[in-house]
């Protein structure tokens, strides 16, 4: 019998865009194939934190590298933004707003009137990241919500960094930082990891059952996908480390580990554990073999690379401890 795939079963696969697809205007080794192939299959979204572009604009550089897409294809950020304020505030209200074209398009297709000026007393502040972004934008975002405490606070996300081409930068929740040292209040999320955005995608796509988010950051893909009940794929190709993946939480665990989105159409591995009568416990993975002994941990067989992070990976997760109580073998992570 044919083993599954991380895409067995799956209707709708939402994929994360920067880590994911592409870095910067660099498409990923691997990943505009492997889309292409996993579209014949089960309806393709986009699903973004990126604030500063328009989803038509997104969808051109998805069409140019290779795989088909339209602006209904992508869900970012700020529409989830703006629908959190819809709810906060009346139509017509006069929005401060942070951040460029891709955030700006969407409060005005939402009927709210827009400012850069705290002088002009509006009813809400938007804020998303966007390259322009500068110090006197988050000081006018500041000058509103000191003047009017009561006025909502809404930010597209809060990745404190972006992947682009010449490496990794500041991104929004470092900006929405700035602010809320500025004023000592919280903003009021609605991009990845929270529920919101996925809301929106989930109705717009359908397939709530058998969907599956592809990203490489634990903080904000697989936090959100576990949110929202989803199945999620970790690739190693942007923020996340294997590193990492071993010191997560429970609440950040994906479904899946992947080197690069070839996997996806490869058969997932089963895990094997066991336990000897001197308590000592085996993960197997493919040909990979971890083994814990009370805190430490060690690899009896390394195997494929990919295999043995996902066995170590199992094996700290489950003994419940935080990797920094444990004695683990470099190799796993290294």
């Amino acid at each position: 019998m044919t083993k599954a795939t991380p895409l067995t079963g799956v209707g709708l696969v939402l994929a994360d865009l920067d880590g994911v697809i592409y870095q910067g205007q660099r498409p990923i080794d691997h990943a505009i194939e492997s889309l292409v192939k996993a579209r014949k299959h089960a309806n393709l979204g986009f699903i973004t934190n990126n604030a500063s572009r328009t989803p038509a604009s997104v969808a051109e550089q998805i069409a140019e590298l290779g795989i088909p897409a339209t602006a209904e294809d992508v869900v970012t950020s700020p529409q989830a933004a703006v629908r959190v304020l819809t709810r906060l505030i009346e139509p017509g209200s006069l929005v401060l707003v942070v951040g460029g074209e891709g955030l700006t398009s969407e409060v005005e297709s939402a009927g709210f009137r827009i400012t850069r000026s705290a002088d002009d007393a509006p009813d809400a502040v938007i804020q998303g990241f966007s390259p322009e972004v500068g110090w006197s934008d988050l000081a006018q975002a500041s000058f509103a919500l000191q003047r009017r405490p009561e006025i909502p606070w809404v930010a597209t996300n809060t990745d404190w960094s972006i992947p682009v081409e010449g490496g990794v930068a500041p991104g929004n929740g470092a900006l929405v930082s700035a602010v809320h040292l500025a004023v000592g209040r919280l903003a009021t999320f609605a991009g990845k990891p929270e529920k919101e955005i996925f809301d929106v995608a989930l109705e717009r796509f359908g397939s709530v059952g058998d969907a599956l988010m592809i990203g490489d950051r634990l903080d904000t893909d697989i936090l959100g996908a576990n949110r929202a009940g989803i199945r999620s794929a970790l690739v190693l190709t942007g923020i996340d480390t294997p590193k990492t993946l071993l010191a997560s939480d429970e609440s950040q665990r994906p479904t899946y580990v992947v080197e690069d989105l070839r996997e996806l159409h490869k058969p997932y591995p089963e895990i094997i554990r066991s336990e000897d009568a001197d308590g000592v416990l085996t993960v197997e993975v493919g040909r990979a073999v971890v083994r814990r002994k009370g805190h430490v941990i060690r690899v009896a067989r390394a195997g494929r690379k990919i295999d043995l992070i996902r066995a170590g990976a199992t094996i700290i997760h489950d003994s419940g401890l935080k990797i920094f109580g444990l004695d683990v073998d470099p190799q796993i992570y290294s």
